[in-house]
């Protein structure tokens, strides 16, 4: 009966509501919005040359492109297999080269950026790979340039591909600002972390489990219909 009555106490603090600042919440919104926001922008761009560069030297004769293949399908690698808690302390001396301080969402995007650019990148470029061939060489058949195959038809053709890449990537970043914000980022994972964990305030860490749950709720709904928009098939 004690430890029925000592469960029911502990289940029962999760919805102590009057115990949550609620400013601190939206704060804390703001800034896993931000550093959601800010580093999927560079994930995409970072990504899309990366996966593109990986898709056009993936066959050649030349040895400096095979070199160059090489290189960067290492450096890909190696990044998106090295944790993002430990990626964050490697990154801890270009963090401050780059932002100036440790701490703080603007800290954290140099490693959200480097540990996810690479992972999107290897999605571009199976994206970029499942193009039809025949449409390529339909293209190049007819006078386009390397370029022109490029945007105006290897992006179009696996842009739902791409899109649907990214709401996956997203959805990772939002968890990695979580995991980011327990040493010093701030957001959600922060508030749970120093606010309702270490304080014992377990409404807190619910009601930013549920917030990031709305935001990845939000991402997937809004990534499945762009993808639905842009299949043509």
């Amino acid at each position: 009966m004690k430890l029925l009555s000592l469960a029911g106490g502990t289940f029962a603090d999760y919805f102590q509501f009057s115990e949550v600042d609620w400013s601190k919440v939206w704060n804390a919104t703001y800034e896993t919005i931000y550093m959601s926001a800010a580093s999927i922008i560079a994930i995409f761009l970072l990504g899309l040359v990366l996966g593109l560069l990986l898709f056009e030297t993936r066959v050649s004769e030349h040895a400096g492109i095979q070199a160059l293949h090489k290189i960067v399908s290492g450096i890909v690698n190696i990044f998106r297999s090295i944790p993002f808690i430990i990626l964050i302390v490697l990154l801890i001396p270009l963090t401050q080269i780059l932002v100036g301080r440790m701490t703080g969402p603007t800290a954290a995007l140099p490693a959200l950026i480097i540990s996810s650019g690479p992972f999107y990148a290897r999605i571009v470029e199976a994206g970029f790979r499942d193009v039809d061939k025949g449409v390529i060489e339909a293209a190049e058949a007819m006078g386009a340039s390397k370029w022109e195959v490029i945007y105006k038809v290897l992006i179009p053709e696996s842009s739902p591909s791409i899109v649907a890449g990214l709401t996956t990537t997203a959805i990772a970043v939002v968890g990695f600002t979580a995991m980011a914000g327990v040493i010093g980022a701030g957001g959600l994972g922060s508030l749970a972390y120093l606010q309702g964990f270490q304080r014992n305030k377990h409404s807190v860490t619910l009601v930013a489990t549920l917030i990031i749950l709305a935001i990845v709720f939000v991402v997937q709904a809004l990534g499945d219909w762009a993808v639905k928009t842009l299949d043509k098939r």
